[in-house]
C-alpha cells in the first residue's frame, strides 16, 4: 500500500498541531486528521505557563495574550503571591493559540484533513488511519481519546470523586497581572488576564460542587457588570490513564497519552514537550517511552500531591501553608512553570 505521509497526526488541537511542527520542522510530511473546522474552542484554563513560550518560539509561533507575572492562591483572606522567576507567561485565548499554530502547521507545508481516524491498524511497515497511511502515529486527540480507547490502551482512572472543570470569559480589565487561584470549600476559581478587556474563569472542582456559589464567593463582585463573551464549557472527568504511551507505530501525546488534574495549569506546556520528544524519538532520538516518562514525572508527581491534599480534610490548610512558607510554594510553582 502506497504511502500518504511519513507522520499521522491525529488529533488537531493545539498539542496535535504542534507535533506536526515539530515533525516538519524535522522534515518529515505530515498529515493532520481532525473531524472539527478550526479554531477549536473547548474548557480551558489558557494560561501559558513561562516554560510553554520557548517551546512555541522554537516552532515560529507567538500568539497575542497578555503577561502573566505569577501566581496568586487566595482564601478567606489569605494570599500568597508568587511572581515567575524566569520571565512571564502568557494569558492567550485558545481559539487564538489553536489560529497561530494551525497557520504556522499551513505555512511548513502541513495537510490538514477534515475527517475522523477510524480504521487504526498497523503492521511491520506502515500504520493506517481514516484511509490514509504513513510510517508513524502520533494520537493527541485529547483527554477521552477515541485512539487511546480503539487501541485497547484505556485503563481505568483513580479511584474516588471525579474532578471537572467550567470556564467562561468575560468582558472585563484584568484586575490582577497574576493567575489567581481562589480556594473555596469544595472548588478552585482560577481568573486569567487575557487581554486588555478580557478575563477567563475556570472553575475546579468534584462532582457536584457548588459552582455559583464558588464564584459568587470569591470573583462575584469583580464580574457583576461584565459582559460574558463565551457560553460556558466543561471539561472531565479529569483523572485519565493509558496502560503504554507507545504501542508499535503509534505514539500518544498530550491528554491522549494519559491526565492528572488541571488543578497546576500546566497541560499545554506538558503537551508541547510530548510533542518535542515524540518527533525526537520517530527521527532517531531517545525512546518515547522513556522521554515521556522523564518529562511528565514532576507534572504527575506534584498534580497528585495537591490533589490528595485539595481532597483531604487539608484543602483548608494549602493555602494559608503557602502564605507561610513562601520559599515552599514558590520552588513547587517554579519546577511546574518551567
Amino acid at each position: 500500500m502506497s504511502r500518504d505521509a511519513d507522520v499521522l497526526v491525529v488529533g488537531g488541537g493545539p498539542v496535535g498541531l504542534a507535533a506536526a511542527i515539530e515533525a516538519r520542522l524535522a522534515g518529515l510530511s505530515v498529515v493532520v486528521l481532525e473531524p472539527r473546522e478550526g479554531p477549536v474552542d473547548k474548557a480551558c484554563g489558557e494560561g501559558l505557563m513561562p516554560g510553554a513560550l520557548p517551546l512555541l518560539e522554537r516552532l515560529g509561533v507567538d500568539p497575542e495574550g497578555a503577561p502573566l507575572v505569577g501566581v496568586s492562591y487566595r482564601s478567606r483572606g489569605v494570599v500568597a503571591d508568587h511572581r515567575f522567576e524566569g520571565g512571564p507567561g502568557r494569558g492567550v485565548r485558545r481559539t487564538v493559540l489553536h489560529a497561530a499554530l494551525a497557520d504556522r502547521a499551513r505555512a511548513l507545508g502541513v495537510s490538514l484533513v477534515t475527517c475522523r481516524a477510524e480504521g487504526i491498524a498497523q503492521d511491520a511497515s506502515g500504520v493506517t488511519a481514516g484511509g490514509l497511511r504513513a510510517d508513524w502515529l502520533l494520537a493527541a486527540d485529547g483527554l477521552h481519546s477515541p485512539a487511546r480507547r480503539a487501541l485497547g490502551l484505556e485503563r481505568p482512572g483513580p479511584t474516588g470523586q471525579r474532578r471537572f472543570g467550567i470556564r467562561q470569559h468575560f468582558e472585563v480589565a484584568p484586575w490582577n497581572d497574576h493567575i489567581e487561584v481562589h480556594w473555596t470549600r469544595d472548588a478552585e476559581v482560577y481568573v486569567t488576564p487575557l487581554g486588555p478587556d478580557l478575563v477567563g474563569v475556570a472553575v475546579l472542582g468534584v462532582q457536584g460542587a457548588d459552582i455559583e456559589a464558588a464564584i459568587a464567593s470569591t470573583v462575584g463582585e469583580r464580574l457583576r457588570d461584565a459582559r460574558p463573551l463565551s457560553d460556558r464549557r466543561g471539561a472531565g472527568p479529569f483523572g485519565q490513564r493509558a496502560a503504554r504511551v507507545q504501542l508499535g507505530r503509534v505514539l500518544l501525546v498530550g491528554d491522549a497519552s494519559g491526565y492528572v488534574d488541571a488543578i497546576t495549569g500546566e497541560g499545554l506546556r506538558l503537551g508541547f514537550e510530548q510533542a518535542r520528544v515524540a518527533v525526537a524519538a520517530l527521527t532517531g532520538g531517545r525512546p518515547y517511552e522513556r522521554e515521556w516518562r522523564r518529562v511528565t514525572r514532576p507534572f504527575r508527581v506534584l498534580t497528585r500531591g495537591l490533589v490528595g491534599a485539595a481532597s483531604s480534610p487539608l484543602r483548608g490548610g494549602i493555602v494559608p501553608l503557602a502564605a507561610r512558607a513562601p520559599r515552599l510554594y514558590g520552588a513547587v510553582v517554579e519546577r511546574l512553570a518551567r
